[in-house]
């Protein structure tokens, strides 16, 4: 019986059909419409084959080995490539602010003040002796 049922279902369903509403401004004329088929009814599935995948596409080429090895070649070089070359450019740029060197004359000053026996740092920022001052009458 409950075959029987199921069969009767599975055709009652292909017989049912749809009938599409219109929602524009009423008329006074009469309403026509159409039966359509329903969606389910009309479109008929191949068989699927487990082993097909769906490609993706990365807009390189229309055959998808092409496609996916021009997608590899392009990320290397732009992505891999553009950071090795890019910090090997940033490492061997000039001394910014010139760090380095300032480092390197402070370690020239003080190994020839050690060597002139002078105390590293002088309590006179400039040598008094060589300072002008103007005399006190100019004001």
């Amino acid at each position: 019986m409950a075959p029987l049922l199921r069969a009767l279902r599975a055709g009652l369903r292909s017989v049912c059909l749809a009938r599409a509403v219109s929602n524009s401004a009423r008329s006074r004329g009469a309403v026509v419409t159409e039966l359509q088929p329903r969606a389910a009814d009309r479109e008929e599935h191949g068989e699927v084959n487990q082993f097909q995948h769906n490609p993706d596409y990365h807009g390189f080429s229309s055959d998808p080995f092409v496609d996916e090895w021009n997608m590899r070649l392009a990320f290397f070089f732009s992505i891999s490539m553009a950071i090795v070359i890019g910090g090997t450019f940033i490492h061997y740029l000039p001394d910014h602010g010139m760090r380095q060197w300032a480092r390197r004359e402070a370690e020239l000053l003080i190994k020839q003040r050690e060597a002139q026996g002078l105390p590293l740092i002088d309590e006179n920022y400039y040598d008094p002796s060589r300072i002008v001052l103007p005399s006190s009458s100019d004001e």
